[in-house]
């Protein structure tokens, strides 16, 4: 079995048993003795001690096993709550309450853990260390390179960049030579138009759906765009502080937010101009914001599913020239 699948053995087995103790405690038939052996313990047996055990069992970070397993206990407390009936609860009351105070204690511990990662951000920022690396190691040293990571990494980066672009200096990249692409096809321009028709179009639209629809689905509605304003403002500074860098045997390649691309040279089997729409393919990289991509690269080995990448550079011919040369 393949460790990703086993990674999600803990949620896939918390699913099936709230499924089949669903099923056991709301049917009335003989499977329950019709309603009389509806047994509190036969899911809190589960849910509160085989659960935790196939936690410890398929993440192979302690830590992270034990912040698994208290998430899905607090869960499963929450879904025992509803598919358990009144009467035959016992300990289910004391639990329910309890789960509030672990949930407190995991979102205070989460938040000790943010404002240490956010402290040695800034500190690294100061230092002038590659802002890609000020995010990530904080990070990596609290979960590992994991998928969480990745994602916090990227959502790190665009706070970052929303708050405190002034602070990123883009000669502290990791490269001998930086390539900017803000400038093709007025990419950089069109983001900051996003940004003003974002921040306009909010309040119109709150009050529009306040009024017709529901004040709910207005404070949704809005909290989504400002996430969206904060997105596109944190990616049309990015824009021009993340170069595309060749550092050593290796060409980096960063586009606004997203996570780096790092492509050794030696695997890069030609580098071309190019002109031409390219469609959504998993065998290809697109980082092109705007217009069509003017250089292709073909690498000789595939990373991951990736066979061609496609960019979309301020002077493609130089960039050309550099890789070439550096190969």
């Amino acid at each position: 079995m393949s460790p990703s699948v086993v990674s999600k053995l803990p949620l896939l087995f918390f699913v099936a048993i709230s499924i089949w103790w669903g099923f056991y405690y709301q049917s009335n038939s003989s499977l329950n003795d019709f309603g009389q052996a509806n047994f509190e313990f036969l899911y809190l047996l589960d849910a509160l001690i085989v659960l935790p055990i196939i936690c410890f069992l398929a993440v192979k970070n302690k830590k992270e096993a034990l912040l698994k397993a208290l998430a899905l206990c607090c869960l499963a407390v929450w879904v025992g709550s509803y598919i358990i009936p009144e009467s035959s609860k016992l300990i289910w009351p004391y639990l329910e309450n309890g789960r509030y105070v672990v949930t407190a204690l995991i979102l205070l511990f989460e938040m000790v853990a943010i404002v240490t990662v956010i402290l040695a951000i800034k500190t690294a920022l100061y230092d002038d260390v590659d802002p890609d690396l000020a995010i990530s190691e904080p990070i990596e040293k609290y979960l590992g390179k994991s998928a969480v990571a990745t994602i916090l990494n990227f959502e790190t980066r665009m706070w970052t960049f929303a708050l405190f672009a002034k602070r990123v200096k883009s000669e502290n990249y990791q490269g001998s030579k930086h390539f900017t692409y803000h400038q093709k096809d007025g990419a950089q321009s069109n983001l900051l138009g996003f940004v003003f028709l974002i921040a306009l179009e909010m309040p119109l639209m709150h009050l529009l759906l306040h009024f017709v629809w529901s004040p709910m689905a207005a404070n949704v509605v809005t909290i989504l765009s400002a996430l969206s304003l904060v997105f596109f403002l944190a990616e049309y500074r990015a824009f021009a502080k993340r170069p595309i860098s060749i550092d050593g045997h290796d060409l980096i390649i960063r586009f606004g937010l997203y996570q780096p691309l790092k492509v050794p040279l030696s695997n890069i089997s030609s580098i071309n101009d190019y002109d031409t729409f390219v469609a959504r393919d998993k065998k290809i990289k697109r980082y092109n914001y705007s217009g069509v991509p003017n250089v292709e690269i073909v690498l000789a080995e595939p990373i991951g599913q990736v066979e061609r990448v496609y960019l979309g550079v301020d002077q493609p011919q130089p960039f050309i020239a550099s890789i070439e040369q550096a190969r």
